[in-house]
């Protein structure tokens, strides 16, 4: 269970957890927090999928959300704690997109918004560094199977409209 600030917020337990999620309102920082499992849908959603390479594509997007705990950043890792830490009521259910354009769009709109909220309020170091991370999920989302080919032979690591979401996500997740 997430340990609780003075106004009832979860926050991720840990004193340099308690700092980094201090420094964002309630609503930034679910935006930071939601953000990556979001970028996972979106990622799954660049191109329509075959069942068992979404599954593929989502595994390695949770493994990516995970390697966060690694980074050399007390941000990214607060993140993944407050991740970890939610009750499974409070976590947001990663469904596929209805309207796979719309979807994409609105993803990379939270990615903007979260670019401003960390120049606005975060170290520039752990502001760049969850930039990468988020920019690490996707990558190893969209990386994780082929697409195209026939019975796993041929194809492409990385299609196309997965390339294009890549690059629409990186320019979102700049600096201006």
């Amino acid at each position: 269970m997430p340990s609780q600030s003075a106004s009832g917020d979860p926050t991720p337990t840990g004193t340099a957890g308690q700092v980094a999620a201090m420094a964002f309102a309630p609503g930034e920082w679910e935006l930071l927090t939601h953000l990556p499992a979001r970028v996972i849908v979106a990622a799954t959603s660049a191109e329509p999928d075959a069942p068992r390479r979404t599954v593929a594509e989502g595994l390695a997007g949770l493994d990516a959300i995970a390697a966060g705990r690694a980074f050399d950043s007390d941000l990214v890792r607060a993140v993944v704690s407050a991740i970890y830490a939610e009750a499974d009521d409070d976590r947001p259910t990663a469904e596929e997109f209805t309207d796979r354009a719309a979807g994409l769009a609105e993803v990379l709109e939270a990615c903007r918004r979260a670019t401003g909220v960390l120049a606005a309020r975060a170290d520039p170091a752990d502001s760049a560094a969850y930039r990468q991370w988020v920019q690490s999920v996707a990558a190893r989302v969209c990386g994780a199977a082929r697409s195209g080919g026939l019975l796993g032979l041929g194809g492409a690591q990385v299609s196309a409209a997965e390339r294009r979401f890549l690059d629409e996500l990186a320019i979102a997740l700049a600096l201006a």
